[in-house]
């Protein structure tokens, strides 16, 4: 039976943020809530695909830039503009989940369905 957790989804958006202190954590955390919760929590399925996609959207933008960095500096402008949005977002839905909102990732690519 499913129940609402809007709480644990708030933390599965937070949990993106451990990139900062440990790297690859803020992956390996929101999949694995994902994978145990989706079944067993309402909208977890819709937000930690949300949340996949984005991070995996980030890697790549993040991928592409470093080479443009060689190209009149667009690639630094490119960086800084992904690391707001890595930061910011998270939160912004960590909010909007804990009040029952869906989530929105912008520029998200749209990987896992």
């Amino acid at each position: 039976m499913k129940r609402t957790d809007n709480q644990l989804l708030a933390v599965t958006h937070l949990s993106q943020l451990l990139y900062y202190f440990i790297g690859i954590g803020g992956f390996i955390l929101p999949l694995i809530l994902w994978l145990v919760k989706k079944d067993s929590v309402i909208n977890m399925d819709k937000h930690g695909k949300a949340i996949l996609n984005f991070q995996i959207s980030i890697f790549l933008y993040a991928l592409i830039s470093v080479p443009l960095i060689f190209l009149f500096g667009f690639g630094l402008i490119a960086l800084f503009a992904i690391v707001i949005m890595s930061l910011i977002l998270p939160i912004v839905n960590a909010v909007n989940s804990s009040n029952g909102k869906a989530p929105y990732y912008p520029f998200s690519l749209h990987i896992i369905n």
